[in-house]
């Protein structure tokens, strides 16, 4: 099987779960890529933000598997405690160093997606983890998405994406979803 045309990269921080939430609600069933999702959280204990983003998504979500073929139309976010990585049509779980005190981390991720394919998305968080992986995204060919930091609930990490990517294809929560349905129209 080949892997997907197009990896959409999400990363959120603080008032990601809220943001997490509504852009799932918003993807389309027939997206031809997938999405691969790190929200900052607490290295221990369970967390249900695949279950709660499984509720209102059209496509299915889970925690990512180590090794495990990237699909299309899939949704895979981050285990506690593990970066997410794209690698060779295969998604990579691994428990790497911290990077800007997070693991997971947004960083790590958008590297891994840098490429054409490459669309990355800056959702609400504080600090700036995800703004260097930004850059690297868009220097190799990809897609910048970032979420209005007026609306943002943290528009910290929005801001810092913007600084550093100020070409940035710049939207409302509400219409992120339907941004990525248009970035991807290409590969349908």
């Amino acid at each position: 099987m080949d892997p997907p045309a197009f990896l959409v990269g999400v990363g959120a921080s603080a008032g990601g779960v809220q943001a997490l939430l509504v852009l799932a609600g918003d993807l389309a069933a027939d997206l031809p890529a997938t999405v691969l999702v790190v929200l900052h959280q607490s290295p221990v204990g369970p967390t249900v933000l695949p279950a709660l983003m499984a509720r209102r998504c059209a496509l299915p979500v889970r925690h990512a598997r180590d090794g495990e073929p990237l699909r299309a139309g899939e949704v895979l976010v981050a285990p506690p405690d593990h970066h997410l990585l794209a690698g060779d049509g295969r998604a990579e779980v691994v428990q790497g160093p911290r990077e800007d005190g997070h693991r997971p981390a947004v960083n790590p991720l958008f590297r891994s997606i840098a490429g054409p394919g490459g669309i990355a998305c800056v959702l609400s968080g504080l600090l700036d983890d995800g703004a260097a992986g930004l850059v690297e995204v868009v220097r190799r060919g990809g897609t910048a998405v970032v979420q209005d930091p007026d609306e943002a609930l943290f528009d910290s990490m929005p801001r810092a994406a913007l600084a550093r990517v100020p070409d940035a294809v710049v939207r409302p929560l509400a219409r992120i979803g339907g941004e990525l349905s248009r970035l991807t129209a290409r590969a349908a």
